[in-house]
Formats: C-alpha cells, sequence, structure tokens
C-alpha cells in the first residue's frame, strides 16, 4: 500500500532523516521519500505489518505533527 501524510514541522536535512529513519525503522514499511518543500512524506507500506496510526506515532515522537 502506499500513503502521503503531511506532516509540519520540518524545515531541514535533519528533519528529513528524522522523519524518514523513524518510519523506515517500522516493521512492514519498505519506502520513505520525504518532500520538504511540500511536507509531504510519501510511504510504501505493508498494511498487514503496520498501520497509518504506527508511522503517525513514529514521526510524533521524532517531534512533528502529523496533520490530518
Amino acid at each position: 500500500m502506499e500513503i502521503t501524510l503531511s506532516v509540519s514541522g520540518m524545515t531541514c536535512g535533519h528533519c528529513k532523516s528524522a522523519v524518514q529513519d523513524a518510519l523506515k525503522n517500522l516493521s512492514g514499511v519498505t519506502s520513505v521519500e520525504v518532500h520538504l518543500d511540500s511536507g509531504k512524506v510519501d510511504v510504501v507500506y505493508d498494511d498487514a505489518l503496520v498501520s497509518k496510526e504506527d508511522m503517525e506515532e513514529a514521526i510524533e515522537e521524532q517531534g512533528y505533527d502529523v496533520v490530518n
């Protein structure tokens, strides 16, 4: 499956890495692409292993907000 999350607070390369690494560490996430300019994060994942809520929690633990 593929999902695009809107994340606020990402402004630099460090932000991008923090969000990318947090998501890639989740079991079931196969691909993460962070777009700093738009605040969007594209995630390819297996919904049998990881949920949208898990992804939001991982991003929020890094100090960023997921906008629904």
